[in-house]
């Protein structure tokens, strides 16, 4: 018997055509923030304290400056729709698995249908001075490289004996997931880690790529 397909795509840089939390911080552009930058990317600090701390660095009394300008900025790489329809039609478990917050990716999806329990990403609190990014998907036991949203842990809750696994994404924050998974459709960031270490990828610059790659690969 084959295996069920199942699908972990990033949101980020991946169903947007734009990152929206550096947007967000380039367009608000809170002394400091690339400073934060440099230090994720360079590894000094971990990516759920670096998210938390930029997020820090924002006002909550501007809150609905940052919520609309997040959510119009915005723009859906080609072909998602199709791709959403497309999963449906074959029915493959589509799961959103981001590092991105609540207040702009339940809106931007809103549109597609996706059910809310297959969206994982992290939270947001308005309640303080400054806005504070809650974690409800952390790392398991398996996982030390405190993600924050922790997409190798959901990637592990889904037996490879029974799913053929399937990541889409773009960025470092794919790459741990990129290991585990039968399939990697990459672009951008992940393509030049898994050229480094030699991993097999598909890339991809539209839904489209993604739709005609899988329906020419049997279910394996």
């Amino acid at each position: 018997m084959s295996k069920e397909r199942i699908i972990f795509c990033d949101f980020d840089g991946t169903i947007t055509v734009n990152d929206n939390i550096v947007a967000i911080m380039k367009h608000f552009n809170p002394e400091g923030w690339e400073g934060i930058v440099e230090q994720i990317v360079t590894q000094q600090i971990s990516i759920r304290e670096g998210v938390g701390a930029m997020f820090d660095l924002l006002p909550t009394s501007r809150k609905d400056e940052i919520v609309d300008y997040a959510i119009n900025n915005a723009r859906i790489r080609d072909g998602f729709e199709e791709f959403v329809s497309y999963c449906k039609e074959q029915g493959i478990t589509l799961l959103i698995t981001s590092g991105g917050i609540d207040f702009f990716i339940y809106p931007l999806l809103r549109a597609f249908a996706i059910p809310e329990n297959h969206i994982y990403c992290n939270a947001s609190s308005f309640e303080g001075e400054t806005i504070e990014i809650l974690w409800p998907n952390p790392c398991d036991a398996h996982c030390q490289t405190d993600c924050g949203m922790c997409k190798t842990s959901i990637i592990r809750s889904y037996d490879p004996e029974r799913y053929e696994r399937i990541i889409i994404g773009d960025s470092i924050t794919d790459f741990e997931g990129a290991k585990l998974v039968d399939t990697i459709f990459a672009r951008s960031h992940l393509i030049e880690r898994c050229d480094q270490l030699g991993y097999a990828y598909h890339p991809f610059e539209t839904f489209f790529d993604i739709i005609k790659q899988l329906e020419a690969e049997p279910v394996k």
